[in-house]
């Protein structure tokens, strides 16, 4: 049944965007904070994907079969995305003169967070746009699915 496949392609790519938001949220929350566990200030964090049983030529191994043609190369019926890591945007902090700040170094400036809020809501714009067309797909599939029930009918 390779349709289960295809749920759990799509449940990967929802799973993982899911995350990215969550990580995204993260970054726009601390977009002020000059105090970590750490020391110092918040540093923008960034999700790392990576695609799963990734076989270059698996759509053309699965039209040969599909033509009845016999081919050696592998053939992965699984697929989809995987977070590999969460890493830290090693960036430069932005710093502000305020000599008043309690964070404020010798000198009068304050380091503030790496976050910059227009590229976290275009992030946050890509991965909602990503999750809804996962959503749509699994609905698509869904859709499929029941009407080949139908048939059986």
């Amino acid at each position: 049944m390779s349709f289960l496949s295809t749920i759990n392609i799509i449940g990967s790519g929802i799973t993982a965007q899911h995350l990215r938001l969550d990580v995204i949220s993260e970054n726009v929350t601390n977009i002020n904070t000059t105090r970590t566990e750490d020391g110092g200030p918040y540093r923008r964090k960034m999700v790392v994907f990576q695609a799963q049983n990734a076989t270059r030529d698996a759509f053309r191994v699965a039209m040969d079969r599909a033509r009845g043609m016999v081919s050696n190369a592998p053939f992965e019926t699984s697929g989809g995305v995987r977070v590999v890591e969460i890493v830290e945007d090693p960036s430069d902090f932005k710093l502000k003169y305020d000599p008043t700040d309690p964070d404020a170094n010798g000198e009068g400036y304050v380091e503030l967070p790496n976050v910059d809020l227009v590229k976290e809501i275009t992030d946050a714009m890509a991965a909602s746009q990503a999750y809804s067309a996962d959503v749509t797909a699994f609905n698509v599939l869904k859709n499929v699915i029941s009407s080949g029930l139908e048939i059986g009918r």
